[in-house]
């Protein structure tokens, strides 16, 4: 990926890996544009950084998309990258009737990306030349057992892209994808303390350096115990993660 000129939306922009990535792409001069439910998140880190501009989105809503789309494709003509990064992960007990924080994921992690993609896609591949990041993540390859369905719809997210990149492999759009490991971020209320967590700068560091290779997926070292389970012994790696991850609060 050229990590220079563009004009990228990054979704989840207003925190976390999302945020994290905006600066880095903000300050190697590409247009940036954050997208979020917050708008007070969003106000945050554009007044922080002048020229990244925001839009309200919330990827769990069609209705959201289609209206940011049009926006997005009539404000930004240029818009030739789309980070699809926001997210939330829940801890479920799969012992309750309730389907609410399942169905809620579902919408956001997996809907929403498949729904903005389908929305941007005619206009990107109008461009010369045009990237879609995906993020997923380690748990698309060893669920983590407190945080079922979002470690499912990362699987599906990531079986999704391959079959993008396939369909879109004779375009001028590349297909990549970012699959981090535990960072140390607000995902789930707050950073955790636990040293087995990446640091956020660490992991935006060497996921930037990869973004610049070839590579279709971005793995930096941290997470390559989880994406090589299946090469491996996958329930090991199962019982490994899920024995020693502390409960949630």
């Amino acid at each position: 990926m050229n990590l220079t000129g563009n004009t990228i939306l990054i979704t989840g922009g207003g925190s976390g890996i999302g945020l994290a990535l905006a600066r880095e792409f903000h300050q190697r001069g590409n247009q940036v544009i954050i997208a979020g439910r917050r708008q007070s998140a969003l106000d945050a880190a554009t007044q922080a950084h002048p020229n990244m501009k925001s839009i309200v989105l919330d990827t769990a809503d069609p209705a959201s998309i289609a209206s940011a789309a049009a926006t997005l494709t009539r404000d930004f003509p240029a818009l030739n990258a789309v980070l699809n990064n926001a997210g939330i992960m829940r801890p479920e007990n799969l012992k309750s009737a309730s389907t609410a924080d399942a169905e809620a994921t579902i919408a956001t992690n997996l809907l929403g990306p498949i729904r903005l993609t389908a929305a941007l896609l005619p206009h990107l591949l109008q461009q010369p030349s045009a990237t879609i990041l995906n993020v997923s993540s380690g748990l698309a390859f060893v669920p983590l057992a407190q945080t079922p369905t979002y470690s499912a719809t990362k699987a599906a997210l990531h079986s999704y892209t391959q079959s993008l990149r396939y369909q879109l492999k004779d375009t001028a759009v590349q297909v990549l994808e970012i699959i981090p490991p535990w960072v140390a971020t607000e995902l789930m209320g707050s950073v955790p303390t636990d040293p087995r967590a990446m640091p956020l700068d660490a992991f935006i560091s060497e996921t930037m350096q990869l973004l610049a290779t070839d590579a279709q997926e971005i793995t930096v070292n941290h997470v390559l115990f989880l994406r090589n389970a299946a090469k491996e012994d996958e329930q090991a790696r199962f019982k490994i993660l899920n024995e020693s991850r502390p409960p949630a609060e």
